[in-house]
C-alpha cells in the first residue's frame, strides 16, 4: 500500500466509539529510529521477529525486547515482505525497481532479485501450492514466484488493483481489487482467476484477514466498513463499522475477533459470534496516522507501527515526521 507514511504522534488520541471495559490495551511502545516511509507490519510467530518495510529496507525486530535486531538492505520501494520457513527464505517486494528480493532469513543478506511489475506491494506466501505471490497494484496482476528457486514462474492478470490478500490453505488464494470494490479467487496452483465478487457496500476494500475454520474473508474497507464474505458461496455475509482510514487487519481464531488499524487513529476489535454475526467490542485510541498492523496469533500480541510529526505548517495537512521518532505500539488483550 502506498503512501503509508501517514504517521502517527505518540499521544494518543480519543476513541470514535470508546467503550468499557476496554479488553485490548497498549502495553508497550517502542522506539526503532530511521528515515523513511513505512508499509506492512509482518510478525513471523516461530522466530519470534516483526518485519517491518521502511522504503529502503525491511527493519527486522525481535518481538519480545522491540530491539532491531538486522536489516534487508538494497530495497528500493519496500511495501511487503513474506516469510517461507521451509525454503529459509524471506520476500520483499521492491516496488519502485518493479522486483522482490529474495533474503535469507539468518543472515537477512539478499540472494536473489526477481522481476515482478510495477507497483509491487503486498506479497504473501500460500502454503498450499508453496508459491508465493507479489500483488503489483499499478499493473493489476500478482506474480507468481517459486520460493525455493527463487525464480518467476508466471503472471495473473487480475482485472483490478490489488490490494493484500489471504490464502484459505487449500489452494485458493483471495485478493481484494480496491478501484473494482471485489475479491478475486485464484487458483494458486493453475495461476488462474477462478471468480470474483463484490464487497457492497463496503467500497475500497484493502485490508484482508481470513477465518478458514468459518470459510470467511474479512475486508477493511476505506469507506469505514468491514466486509465479511463467505469465500465459499462467493459473497458479502455481513458487516460492521470500522475506523475510518483503515491499512491492516488481523483475525485471532482463539479468541474469535477481528481487528482493523485506521489511520484516524484507533484499532478497531470485532467479535465473530457467529460465521454471519459481528459486533464492534472496542475503539482503542492508538494514534492519528496508525494504520498499519500485525497480528501474531501465537502469542496475540498486536503490533501498530507509529511516528510523531511536528506542527503542521498553515494549510498543511500534516507536520514533518519528526527524525528518528518511528517505533511501534505493542496491543495485547488485558488478562493475557
Amino acid at each position: 500500500m502506498r503512501h503509508a507514511a501517514i504517521a502517527l504522534t505518540l499521544v494518543l488520541a480519543p476513541a470514535a466509539w470508546a467503550q468499557s471495559p476496554s479488553p485490548y490495551s497498549i502495553t508497550h511502545t517502542y522506539t526503532l529510529g530511521g528515515e523513511g516511509f513505512w508499509d506492512y507490519v509482518v510478525p513471523d510467530p516461530p522466530s519470534h521477529r516483526v518485519y517491518v518495510a521502511r522504503q529502503t529496507r525491511v527493519m527486522v525486530v525481535d518481538a519480545d525486547t522491540g530491539k532491531l535486531v538486522g536489516q534487508v538492505t538494497g530495497i528500493n520501494g519496500a511495501h511487503g515482505t513474506a516469510i517461507v520457513a521451509d525454503s529459509g527464505h524471506g520476500f520483499a517486494t521492491s516496488s519502485q525497481d518493479k522486483s522482490v528480493v529474495m533474503f535469507d532469513l539468518k543472515s537477512l543478506e539478499e540472494l536473489a532479485r526477481i522481476p515482478a511489475a510495477e507497483d509491487a506491494d503486498a506479497i504473501i506466501y500460500d502454503a498450499a501450492s508453496k508459491r508465493v505471490f507479489s500483488l503489483n497494484g499499478d499493473a493489476n496482476s500478482a506474480t507468481v514466484i517459486d520460493p525455493h528457486a527463487g525464480k518467476r514462474v508466471t503472471e495473473i492478470a487480475l482485472g483490478g488493483k490489488p490490494e493484500y490478500g489471504a490464502s484459505a490453505g487449500d489452494g485458493k488464494v483471495y485478493v481484494n481489487l480496491v478501484d473494482k470494490n471485489e475479491i478475486v479467487e485464484i487458483d494458486a496452483s493453475a495461476a488462474k482467476v477462478l471468480r470474483r465478487w463484490s464487497t457492497a457496500p463496503c467500497t475500497q476494500p484493502v485490508a484482508m484477514a481470513i477465518d478458514t475454520a468459518h470459510a470467511r474473508l474479512f475486508s477493511g474497507c476505506r469507506s469505514g466498513v468491514l466486509a465479511v464474505s463467505d469465500y465459499k458461496a462467493g459473497k458479502v455475509v455481513a458487516t460492521a463499522p470500522i475506523g475510518m482510514g483503515v491499512d491492516g487487519s488481523g483475525y485471532d481464531p482463539a479468541t474469535g475477533d477481528v481487528f482493523t488499524s485506521n489511520g484516524e487513529g484507533t484499532l478497531t476489535v470485532i467479535h465473530e459470534d457467529s460465521p454471519d454475526k459481528y459486533h464492534v467490542v472496542q475503539n482503542l485510541a492508538t494514534a492519528p496516522g496508525s494504520r498499519n498492523m500485525g497480528l501474531d496469533p501465537v502469542s496475540h500480541r498486536i503490533f501498530v507501527v507509529t511516528a510523531k510529526f511536528s506542527t503542521p505548517a498553515p494549510g498543511a495537512r500534516r507536520g514533518a515526521v519528526v527524525p528518528d521518532s518511528f517505533g511501534l505500539f505493542v496491543i495485547e488483550r488485558s488478562g493475557g
